[in-house]
């Protein structure tokens, strides 16, 4: 019985011990996304279209498949970390978020 009560009070605690991490890691993305929204001007959903006439959301997808495809063949830019790619992975996906609900809510538009 007491071996039963402490497994259930171990399952308890890893649960929220991987809640915090959770907390933790999405708090450290947010930061970086707002960091880098605020550098680099909401590039990534307002781009400048000098070359490529494709929408956010398509560029966005441009960037996760140059990024996964870097990360498969295991060409890292030197002074990146794989903990860098998956945070830019990570971010990648929230702004292919808010650019989808953006278009979502624009009347007449395609997903």
């Amino acid at each position: 019985m007491a071996a039963r009560k402490q497994q259930l009070e171990d399952r308890r605690t890893t649960v929220v011990d991987t809640q915090r991490e959770i907390t933790e890691v999405c708090d450290e993305l947010k930061a970086l996304l707002i960091q880098k929204n605020a550098a680099y001007g909401d590039s990534a959903l307002k781009p400048m279209r000098v070359f490529s006439r494709a929408d956010n959301v398509e560029q966005i997808k441009v960037r996760l498949d140059d990024k996964l495809s870097r990360l498969m063949r295991g060409h890292a830019l030197p002074d990146e970390s794989l903990e860098d790619t998956i945070d830019d992975l990570m971010g990648y996906l929230v702004l292919l978020k808010v650019a989808t609900r953006r278009r979502k809510a624009l009347p007449g538009t395609r997903l």
